[in-house]
């Protein structure tokens, strides 16, 4: 500050300039708060005849800040609290002048108390805060998730349970092939805490594996079939899988270390189609699923029965949820939202449909199924629920109650849309949870007249906690931004392999009476409203959410460094795009994007791979030696290559859907998907378009690897007699009206 002082006379103007600070007609830029203290004597003059005092200036409303002036006289200090109207109410600031004067009172009471102690609420205010944390009290069945599915079972034996292309599987059907599958796995070692791999493709064998496995004892961990080699590899050791439950087809993804039950070539007919024996504990594992790590290595969340049956029965009382809903399950299964929805619909006795293998990526297709099976139920992440919204004949989706949106920020914008696309019996949801706490730990219902800016992700559930702590793990009041904590019977039981991990993020919450209990310390930045909504606020690390998928930057900076040309890397969000800034090695040139691209595809899955690349000569600074994110350069378009035009019917048809999916005029058969703006989820949305135009198979990871019209149209074109891709129509099924029955069969992924 003294230093400071010696510049008190730079005009304000220049300094603005000088730190390249945004203009905003909202605020005034550097600064929106300020404190002055009058110190110099109050005193009036001495006149002859005459008595003076001072007189209190009129003061008006602030200007885009806010203001504290303090004066002192003989009594002490007198303040005067300035604020813009247009930003804040009085009701907010006579709230925090409360605050200020119980921090000065605490400060007086025990000046050597550190500041982060002192408390900013009264201890009312905080008892207040803490009992509003908490969700509805809600009684929940004591049994482990398949058990009820086993009392739905018997009391629905031949109501339809699954629907997945051609098969149709009754309540009796799904439980008799689960129990063959269970009795297998219980003789080959299966038990409690015991990690069972499951490689297959979404199918009614997929859902009949997850059953199996639970009703076994064990904990299921998702091998996704789309990840690449090297990271199933790791998977599999890191989690030490005692077993993989596969099909033949994906032996190139299940073989590994570990012993692979194959179900299409197990005689499975001998084992009884009874229930097993044995009761599994709530609070053992039932699933473990790997997220992004930010140390370069995904890291595995545990989760125990009870915070799953918990989440299921609180859904189904919430929303109503009973034998006559349709749910469609398309989310990965190494994603938890898929747990939700392979279970409840089976615990209530809905009907549950499978999207074919890569539907999810394709909202024409996700479309024309949620029609032709009167799909009531469904979750979107928000990017996606955009691009589902794109789609006509949304109007024909009479049977639509609920969307549930959850994974990323949802605007204001996509909810109003939402609400105006799909008929009037939609109600759409907002949901919040991570990976390291039961599926969703809060709800907030959107309504067309709401216009609450961001859309909040609302209130705890039944028997959870939310709380907006301070880095003191103190309740922060109303609108003060804090960071996330989740509380109750939800919470996971940590990291496995990573006590160290688990012991900073999982604490001792200092809240419940129960002994060991903990809170999940989720690195949201958050905020309460005065209504007792909690607003999402970013993060507080650099972790990111791309399209629904959680991202630690540093997992992929990782795998670039791995390359010896790189010295240093940085990936970054923008605009809904990963973008990877390198810095090449000293005497070496850095290598071309297709190139990286291909290197990262060998063990990250595709959501992890940037759509941009930019090469600088060194990465930019703060003052602090730490990378300057906010000072990264936006990439730049690539620079226009010769047009060359398409030639052959496979080229032209290519280039016509890239003009169609990135929105451009003309494409030639030199240019790149990714140069001309593309990015993963436009990709899934060209795989669509020319997986149902051409014969040859051809998967998301094919598109990563073949980038130009031209390697994509000689790769489709390399086998012309190979079958043809299953069609939306082919894969549509029967409706509700005509189920057909149909044994359960090897699936064999996408024809």
């Amino acid at each position: 500050t003294v230093e400071a002082y010696a510049h008190q006379e730079v005009p304000f103007d220049q300094l603005v300039d000088e730190l390249k600070v945004e203009r905003s007609l909202s605020h005034p830029p550097v600064f929106q708060a300020m404190i002055a203290l009058q110190n110099a004597s109050g005193a009036g003059p001495e006149l002859p005849g005459l008595r003076a005092e001072p007189a209190g200036a009129e003061v008006g409303a602030g200007e885009g800040y806010l203001a504290l002036y303090m004066e002192e006289d003989e009594r002490g200090l007198d303040a005067v609290l300035r604020y813009p109207t247009d930003l804040w109410n009085a009701a907010t600031m006579e709230r925090v002048a409360g605050h200020l004067l119980t921090l000065l009172d605490a400060a007086a009471a025990d000046p050597d108390k550190r500041l982060s102690r002192l408390p900013l609420l009264s201890e009312d205010e905080r008892a207040r805060l803490v009992a509003e944390a908490a969700g509805p009290p809600l009684e929940v069945p004591a049994l482990p998730a398949h058990r009820l599915f086993e009392a739905q079972v018997a009391r629905t034996p031949d109501a339809v349970a699954v629907v997945s292309g051609g098969t149709v599987l009754s309540y009796a059907e799904l439980n008799a092939r689960a129990n063959r599958l269970a009795r297998r796995l219980r003789a080959l070692g299966v038990g409690p805490e015991r990690r069972v791999g499951v490689c297959l493709h979404r199918s009614a064998e997929l859902v009949a594996a997850l059953l199996a496995i639970v009703k076994a004892g064990g904990a299921y961990v998702p091998l996704d079939p789309a990840d690449p080699p090297g990271r199933l590899a790791y998977l599999r050791q890191d989690a030490g899988v005692s077993l993989v439950v596969s099909s033949a087809e994906l032996a190139h993804a299940a073989d590994g270390d570990a012993p692979v039950l194959w179900i299409d070539r197990e005689p499975l007919d001998r084992e009884s189609p009874e229930n097993l024996d044995g009761e599994a504990d709530l609070d053992g594992l039932m699933y473990i699923i790997y997220t992004s790590g930010s140390t370069g290595r995904p890291k595995g969340a545990m989760n125990a029965h009870r915070g799953v049956v918990n989440r299921l029965h609180w859904m189904r009382r919430e929303y109503g949820i009973g034998a006559d809903d349709v749910f469609l399950q398309k989310t990965p299964f190494s994603f938890d939202v898929s747990v939700q929805e392979f279970f409840l619909p089976l615990v209530v006795g809905a009907r549950l449909v499978v999207a074919r293998p890569e539907g999810h990526r394709d909202p024409g297709y996700l479309r024309e199924v949620m029609e032709a099976q009167a799909v009531t139920w469904v979750h979107f992440v928000p990017s996606m629920l955009a691009a589902f919204l794109e789609q006509p004949g949304l109007e024909r989706l009479a049977a639509l109650r609920r969307v549930f949106s959850s994974g990323e920020a949802l605007s204001r914008e996509l909810a109003e849309r939402c609400l105006a696309r799909l008929p009037a019996s939609a109600g759409l949801h907002n949901l919040y949870g991570p990976t390291e706490a039961a599926i969703d730990v809060s709800c907030w219902p959107c309504r067309g007249d709401d216009p609450s800016r961001p859309v909040p992700i609302g209130r705890a559930v039944a028997n959870t906690r939310l709380h907006v702590l301070d880095g003191a793990l103190q309740p922060v009041p109303p609108a003060v931004t804090g960071e996330l904590y989740i509380g109750g019977v939800q919470v996971g039981r940590g990291y496995l392999r990573r006590p160290g991990m688990t012991a900073e993020r999982f604490v001792p919450d200092p809240f419940s009476p129960e002994p060991g209990a903990r809170l999940y310390r989720t690195g949201d930045r958050a905020r309460l409203r005065p209504d007792g909504a909690i607003e999402h606020a970013g993060r507080t690390d650099h972790q990111v959410k791309v399209r629904g998928f959680r991202i630690e930057p540093g997992e992929i900076e990782t795998a670039l460094l791995a390359r010896p040309a790189l010295r240093e890397a940085v990936v970054v969000a923008r605009d809904a795009r990963l973008v990877a800034y390198i810095v090449a090695a000293e005497g070496a040139a850095a290598p071309p994007a297709a190139e990286l691209r291909a290197h990262l595809g060998a063990t990250l899955p595709d959501y992890m791979i940037p759509d941009a690349f930019v090469t600088l000569d060194r990465l930019p600074l703060t003052v602090s030696g730490k990378v300057d994110r906010r000072a990264l350069p936006a990439p730049e378009r690539a620079p226009e290559r010769d047009y060359v035009p398409p030639t052959t019917p496979a080229q032209k048809t290519i280039a016509g859907f890239w003009a169609e999916v990135l929105g451009v005029e003309r494409v030639g058969v030199e240019d790149n998907f990714f140069e001309l703006g593309g990015h993963s989820l436009l990709v899934a949305r060209l795989h669509a378009r020319i997986r149902e135009r051409f014969a040859r198979e051809v998967t998301l990871v094919d598109l990563f690897r073949h980038t130009t019209v031209a390697t994509q149209a000689a790769f489709v074109t390399e086998n012309p007699d190979a079958a043809p891709a299953v069609t939306v129509a082919q894969q549509r099924g029967t409706g509700r009206a005509g189920l057909r029955r149909a044994s359960v069969g090897t699936h064999r992924g996408r024809r």
